[in-house]
């Protein structure tokens, strides 16, 4: 359930009071999402979506995030555009947390991947990498490497009640992924969490990417990896290599690797 902090009618009739979206006609919490508390919110004008933000977003980072949604929105990628209140603020407080309103997208997630869902993937990262390029703010990885060791510090203890030698296994292999981690490679802002649950479809074309509260100023590659992980796997644990070279044939359609990327 992804509603974690509960609205009352007053509250959010004195919340909406700041925004020029017409009169309130429905409202009700969506389900799906791990972070945040979303709600879906229709108004005389059609529907919104709110989302109060819950303890793992920093109040801080909020510009950055609505700020690249806005910049990418009206750079042609299809991403939720945040609703400015009347005083133009992106952002206000709604039962003691920070909270916005973004238009909304329809269509809906794959929840079965196929080939040409992960050829729209390619080409919708490789848009949203090229329109972010005039947007000046930058932010931090925070679940970049140098986030890695304390992440696992956090979890080495109950690693071994997994599987017995996990703990041992993580240490290795984060040793080595660190150790041939590549630098200099091109950067720009990223979604870096583009999985299924975050991209709609209309049919077979994508209508809309959608949280992007990991975004970050990252390599470009590392989010495309994401993405490889994210889609190209079945259940089996084995790689799709056909669903591999079509995400990356379409991502490289619109902007090619460098050697050193590929």
């Amino acid at each position: 359930m992804a509603v974690y902090t509960e609205v009352s009618d007053e509250a959010l009739a004195a919340f909406l009071a700041h925004y020029d979206i017409g009169g309130l006609v429905s409202f009700k919490g969506i389900a799906e999402g791990v972070e945040n508390s979303n709600f879906l919110l229709v108004t005389e004008r059609g529907p919104w979506i709110l989302t109060l933000y819950e303890k793992r977003v920093d109040p801080d980072d909020l510009p950055y995030f609505l700020g690249l949604m806005q910049h990418l929105a009206q750079h042609g990628v299809t991403c939720p555009l945040p609703v400015a209140c009347r005083d133009g603020a992106l952002a206000r407080e709604l039962c003691g947390r920070p909270a916005a309103i973004v238009t909304f997208l329809p269509g809906v997630w794959p929840r079965r991947i196929r080939n040409e869902h992960c050829a729209g993937v390619g080409d919708a990262l490789a848009r949203l990498h090229a329109a972010g390029e005039g947007f000046a703010p930058r932010r931090a990885n925070a679940l970049g490497p140098e986030g890695w060791p304390p992440l696992l510090a956090r979890c080495r203890a109950g690693a071994d009640t997994v599987r017995e030698g996990l703990a041992a296994e993580l240490e290795t292999a984060l040793g080595a992924i660190l150790a041939a981690w590549p630098s200099g490679l091109p950067t720009g802002h990223i979604h870096a969490d583009l999985f299924p649950d975050n991209v709609f479809f209309l049919g077979e074309r994508v209508s809309g990417l959608i949280d992007f509260y990991f975004a970050c100023t990252d390599l470009y590659a590392y989010d495309l990896a994401v993405c490889l992980n994210a889609w190209c796997f079945e259940a089996d644990g084995s790689f799709n290599v056909t669903k591999g070279r079509l995400m990356i044939g379409a991502y490289e359609a619109r902007r090619p690797l460098s050697a050193a990327e590929a």
